[in-house]
């Protein structure tokens, strides 16, 4: 799977401060940005919520699902807040909407 490249941000945000993450949609979410995956370069500490923020100013239709969505980096679930994060180059973002069952 091949992602797009696109940095988040303001420019003013020095390369040095900032790790190119892997962004994953899946379902819903990948309808609504309109790929299944992407790179962004954020800034390295940033909370969850800024992050989904970022996300979002990249694709705005994902705020359709900011209620329901399920945010996971490096695979452990996260909750938008204040939780600070430490992103690594290369981390993986998944941004999941629920999944309906029967």
């Amino acid at each position: 799977m091949r992602c797009q490249r696109f940095v988040a941000g303001p420019a003013a945000l020095s390369a040095a401060r900032c790790r190119q993450v892997s962004v994953l949609y899946f379902a819903r979410s990948a309808e609504l940005a309109g790929l299944r995956c992407e790179t962004l370069s954020v800034p390295r500490e940033i909370t969850s919520l800024q992050l989904w923020e970022e996300i979002v100013k990249v694709h705005p239709r994902l705020a359709l699902i900011r209620d329901q969505v399920v945010f996971a980096v490096r695979q452990e679930y996260v909750l938008l807040g204040d939780q600070l994060l430490v992103l690594q180059p290369g981390d993986e973002v998944a941004i999941i909407p629920p999944i309906s069952g029967g």
